[in-house]
């Protein structure tokens, strides 16, 4: 004679205690970014490649062009460019 089969048993999730965390050994930070912050915006693909682009044309990187128009847009406003 067969037994009737248990309904399965809830899982209980677990809590962020209990929940591995990645050892910080394997998120080293490259020096260029020991003590930066990212910035980031959501922006129409155009905008990425023009940005990309205009970067190409001067000789020069994403970054160097964002530090510039931050840079500009505080000294806009009043603020110290310190980007």
């Amino acid at each position: 004679m067969k037994k009737a089969s248990e309904p399965p048993k809830p899982v209980k999730p677990k809590t962020t205690d209990e929940v591995e965390q990645p050892s910080s050994s394997k998120t080293e930070v490259p020096p260029s970014r020991a003590g930066k912050k990212a910035i980031a915006g959501h922006f129409d693909p155009a905008v990425s490649k023009q940005l990309r682009q205009l970067a190409l044309e001067e000789d020069s990187t994403v970054q160097a062009l964002l530090e510039e128009a931050l840079n500009d847009l505080f000294s806009k406003y009043g603020k110290p460019p310190i980007a």
